[in-house]
Formats: structure tokens, C-alpha cells, sequence
């Protein structure tokens, strides 16, 4: 989630509605300045006993943030209080319970972007030696109730925190115990988001299968291969799910702000603070009525925090950010931006994603994003057959993709390579998931503990 370090009170006031797709429009870039940011979370654990560490105890989170220094990072602070590190590699945050987030630098290739995650790996990890900690690559925290985590010193966290059981049974759990890898990427005009918008949702579920990393809950196999994306079907009706406006005619900016506009409030930041603004209205604060602000009307800087309070499976801000995929060890860090990068950066490859999907109907969408958190690859496609059946040749379009972008690195290798994980996952028709249930099953004989030697970075 996003990280604040000023109120911008000298922001535009919103005048007009026209302002509000001004954001959007403004993330249009030509091909060759489309760039890829990647984030990437993990989970930190204390080596002596597995504990999630707080903010404040010995060698705990905030200390674990500070070390960062000696790799040149710069504090963020909130209250006083550090909450994130910003450095040439982009920032380094918290996740509500102390999940520590990478928010990569925009860069122009995979290379780049994997050679920044082994940067970042390779300081926490000699920080955490020093400091006793660990990190696990996971969707989802395998063997801690809620009440074992530690709640971190953010603003919106605390609002958060009291408004989510008001709006699902899960978003708690959403917040605390789960992790993530993203991936944010660019578009040329409005039509060009809108095609890869209508793609990247539609195939969302097919990142979901494959990355699923979640099968365990409170130290027992919960019944999901993503538990994580689980998760998100109960966390907020109103800011999650599948969006079927987005293939609607007319779909484009408009109407994106339009479906903002209906997305409650969280908050609002002034002055170094986050004012509790919880289940109110954009529509209201537009026409100076917001009750925690009365007579003030929002900046663009508070649309710009609005649309980031949003969460479905592909989110709009000035760029397309995909959000299906479930935590996971350094390389399926690499493997996502390379899936997504190669079936939208390159046209041809596009296009040809495009067709496979174009003719699903809103029911099936919305079946196989429900069906997969259970089913992976098993999971029903709208024209027949399941995920199994077309991942392969999804996974060639992306590989087409990139070889046709032809970035290549000192050694020249193009980007094809970063896709292996993947490609391994769909030969073995075995999901990350039902490796370790294998292994729960198997070889750790139903004990949880050993997940924190095969999953540690």
C-alpha cells in the first residue's frame, strides 16, 4: 500500500469532474518509455521460535528498517516513527502486520527488475542474520491466527483495521496475514489501456493458479491451493472482485472514475495525519459536504490516495497493476513481471491473448475467478475445459512476446528465461500449493514448522 510523506496542501483543488481522469490520461507514454515496477512482499519471522516480530521490540521491525541505512536507504517517517526506507530501488515498506514490501524503481527490462530483487533479497537477508530474522515467500501466513500478529504504527492501518469487519469477514485476515507479487506496467493511449485492462482481467485467474501459494491455515491444510485470493471474495464487496464494466462498450477513463467515485473512502491525509474517513463519499468531499472535512474540497492528491484504496484483481492509477498472484521465493519474483510484461508489452503477443479471451462471458469470468482459489489449474474456463487446458499456450504467447522485444542482457539472453518457473509448473501440471501439500503430507508426516526451511528466501 501506499506510502505518504506530505499533505500537498498546495495540490489542485478538484473543480471539475473532467480533473479526475487527468491522472490516467497522464500514465499515456510512448513504447519506449513503458517501464515495469515490480512489488514483491514477504513475511518476517524471528529465527529462535517462528514469532512475527512487533515494530518495537529488540531487533525488531523498525530496527530491521533502520539497518537499511548502511545500503544507502533514507527513512520515511509517520508520527515520528520510521514506516518505510526510499532508496534508488524504490521504497521499502510495511504491510499491516510487518510484512516488509519492496516497491521497485520503474525500470526498462527483466533483467533489471530481477537483478533489483537480488539486491534487495541479499541486504534484508544479511540484516536478518545479524538481527535473528527470517523471511518466508508465501501467500499467506501458514501457521498464525490473527491475534499472533503485531499491528505496525500507520494512520491508515488503524482506520483500516476498524472499518474492514465492518464490510467482509476477511479483510483482517487480507491485511494481516497475507502477501503478494505485483506488477505495475504502462500504457500508450486510452484504447491501449483498455485492451490490456480487458486481458490482464480476464487471464488474472490464470496468475492466480499458478502462482497459488497459500494452502495452510493455522498450521493445517485449509482446503484452497490460494487461500489468499480466497480471501479477497470476502474482504470488501464495494472495492474488489472482477470489475464487468471494464468490458462493457465504452469502457475508458470515464467510466473507471465513475466506479471510483462509488468505491467508499478510507481516509483522508492532512498534515502528517490520516483523518478517519471510513464508508464516506468522493461525491460528497467533491461538493465540500465530507463530515470530517466540512467545507473543504479534495485535492488531487487525495484522488490520487482514493485510487489506490481500490483492490480488484487489476487495479487503474496511472498504470495497470496486476494483483492475482500469491507471495513466492525469488524466482516466481521474477516469473510474474515476465508473464505480464510478455503478453502485453509486445502487440502481436497482445493481440493474440486478446483472442483467446475475448469471447468469455461475464458468468464464466466471474465462475472461474471464484472456482480458482480451490481449483488452480483445475478451475473452469467460459468456453470449456479449465485453465490446465490453455496455460501452455498462454504461457508460449508470453514467450513470443519477449523474445520479440529482444532485451537482452551482458551475456545475451533475451527475457524468455525468466519464464522457466512457469513453464516447469505447467509441465508438472503441479501448482506451487500442492507441492507443499505434498510435502505437509509426505515427508514434514503433518507437522508445519519444516515450511520455514523450504520456504525461506
Amino acid at each position: 500500500m501506499s506510502t505518504r510523506e506530505a499533505s500537498d496542501r498546495d495540490d489542485p483543488v478538484i473543480e471539475t469532474l473532467d480533473q479526475l481522469a487527468a491522472p490516467m490520461a497522464a500514465g499515456e507514454k510512448p513504447r519506449e518509455a513503458w517501464r515495469i515496477g515490480t512489488e514483491h512482499e514477504k513475511f518476517v519471522y524471528d529465527t529462535s521460535d517462528h514469532h512475527a516480530p512487533s515494530y518495537d521490540e529488540k531487533g525488531g521491525i523498525r530496527d530491521l528498517l533502520l539497518a537499511l541505512e548502511e545500503f544507502g536507504w533514507e527513512p520515511i517517517l509517520e508520527g515520528g516513527k520510521v514506516i518505510a526506507m526510499k532508496g534508488a530501488d524504490g521504497t521499502v515498506s510495511l504491510e499491516p502486520a510487518g510484512q516488509l514490501e519492496l516497491s521497485g524503481a520503474p525500470l526498462e527490462n527483466l533483467h533489471q527488475t530481477c537483478a533489483e530483487t537480488g539486491r534487495h533479497l541479499n541486504q534484508v537477508k544479511a540484516i536478518g542474520e545479524r538481527l535473528g530474522k527470517g523471511f518466508l515467500g508465501l501467500g499467506m501466513w501458514p501457521d498464525k491466527a490473527r491475534a499472533d500478529l503485531p499491528l505496525m504504527p500507520k494512520g491508515r492501518y488503524d482506520i483500516m483495521t476498524r472499518h474492514m469487519p465492518r464490510v467482509g469477514s476477511l479483510g483482517l485476515d487480507m491485511m494481516l496475514r497475507t502477501c503478494t507479487i505485483q506488477v505495475n506496467l504502462d500504457y500508450s493511449s486510452e484504447a491501449d489501456m483498455v485492451q490490456k485492462f480487458r486481458t490482464s482481467l480476464a487471464l488474472q485467474p490464470l496468475a492466480t493458479a499458478l502462482f497459488a501459494n497459500s494452502p495452510f491455515t493455522e498450521g493445517k491444510p485449509n482446503g484452497m491451493l490460494s487461500y489468499r485470493s480466497h480471501i479477497w471474495s470476502d474482504t470488501d464487496p464495494a472495492r474488489t472482485g472482477m470489475l464487468p464494466f471494464v468490458f462493457e462498450d465504452g469502457f475508458g477513463y470515464e467510466r473507471y472514475v465513475e466506479y471510483m467515485l462509488d468505491v467508499p473512502m478510507y481516509f483522508v491525509f492532512r498534515d502528517g495525519k490520516y483523518i478517519d474517513a471510513a464508508g464516506l463519499s468522493f461525491r460528497d468531499f467533491l461538493k465540500g459536504e465530507l463530515s470530517v472535512l466540512p467545507g473543504e474540497k479534495p485535492r488531487i492528491s487525495d484522488w490520487n490516495d482514493h485510487l489506490s484504496t481500490a483492490f480488484p484483481e487489476v487495479r487503474l492509477k496511472s498504470f495497470l497493476e496486476m494483483r492475482g498472484a500469491d507471495g513466492g521465493p525469488w524466482n516466481r519474483i521474477c516469473a510474474l513481471p515476465a508473464l505480464w510484461v510478455g503478453l502485453l508489452y509486445d502487440q502481436g503477443a497482445l493481440d493474440a491473448a486478446w483472442a483467446l479471451v475475448k469471447d468469455w462471458d461475464l458468468e464464466g469470468r466471474e465462475t472461474l475467478r471464484s472456482s480458482v482459489p480451490k481449483l488452480g489449474l483445475d478451475a473452469p474456463i467460459p468456453t470449456g475445459g479449465t485453465l490446465r487446458d490453455i496455460a501452455g499456450e498462454v504461457l508460449d504467447i508470453a514467450r513470443q512476446g519477449l523474445a520479440a522485444r529482444g532485451r537482452l542482457n551482458a551475456s545475451g539472453d533475451n527475457e524468455t528465461g525468466y519464464l522457466e518457473p512457469l513453464a516447469e509448473i505447467v509441465a508438472s501440471g503441479r501448482v506451487p500449493a500442492q507441492r507443499l501439500l505434498d510435502l505437509y503430507n509426505g515427508e514434514w508426516q503433518g507437522e508445519i514448522a519444516p515450511i520455514y526451511k523450504v520456504k525461506s528466501f
